[in-house]
């Protein structure tokens, strides 16, 4: 199946291991996802379990990202998740370092090279400027700036610590101006959003505000109604 092409502003839904994110709630999260799209235009993509990975991409045309990839190779890596075969089921990009499954930098730095290899987009997460600019300089496709202190607490890092978001942006651009900065942590509103654009943020990294929502068509409707183009 022909998938939606991923463009910024993105939003890039992270549906972790939550109940309302497996199997076939995450087929629903997906056709939502498509619907929103071809309403607003915005890029959507969902970043599911390993094992829910190929059902979304044969059932659905929404970008699909690993939340974790390995930067192993071909052979004897039993339980590492390889990016070759990633890659060929269909996803189109993968998180890296996220704050619930941090990496040693060199391991970052390796993924990175790994994901770049087999073509996958390489978004890393980071909790601080400092660590933007470390990561910056590894050249990923983007950067996602949430400090884990926020993340899940409905408290947008985009209005409690907006120095952050714009900090990350400006030291970013200065390493290397391709580079997208994404906004994570406690993104749940189109105000929440609008802040994070205003910052310099060219897009949006989320997940209980949307997966765990009582309205995920709403609440996503909502985020990409917000996004400015």
């Amino acid at each position: 199946m022909e998938g939606i092409l991923v463009s910024y502003p993105l939003i890039l839904v992270n549906l972790k291991t939550y109940k309302e994110g497996i199997g076939e709630e995450a087929i629903k999260l997906a056709k939502i996802a498509e619907d929103v799209h071809y309403k607003t235009g915005v890029s959507i993509a969902l970043a599911p379990q390993m094992v829910d990975v190929k059902l979304l991409i044969d059932s659905s045309e929404v970008p699909v990202f690993a939340q974790h990839i390995d930067p192993v190779i071909y052979g004897q890596y039993t339980g590492h998740i390889l990016p070759e075969a990633v890659a060929e089921s269909g996803c189109i990009g993968t998180l890296i370092n996220h704050s619930e499954r941090q990496l040693p930098i060199k391991v970052i730095e390796n993924t990175i090279l790994r994901s770049k290899e087999v073509q996958l987009i390489s978004v890393v997460c980071v909790d601080t400027v400092e660590k933007a600019i470390q990561i910056a300089k590894l050249n990923p496709d983007a950067i996602a700036i949430e400090p884990p202190e926020l993340i899940g607490s409905g408290i947008s890092v985009s209005k409690a610590k907006p120095e952050i978001i714009s900090g990350a942006v400006k030291a970013v651009k200065i390493i290397n101006s391709k580079i997208r900065v994404l906004c994570g942590a406690g993104i749940t509103s189109g105000d929440d959003v609008i802040a994070a654009q205003n910052l310099g943020a060219e897009g949006i990294l989320v997940a209980s505000g949307v997966v765990k929502a009582k309205d995920p068509y709403q609440a996503l409707l909502d985020l990409a109604r917000s996004l400015r183009h």
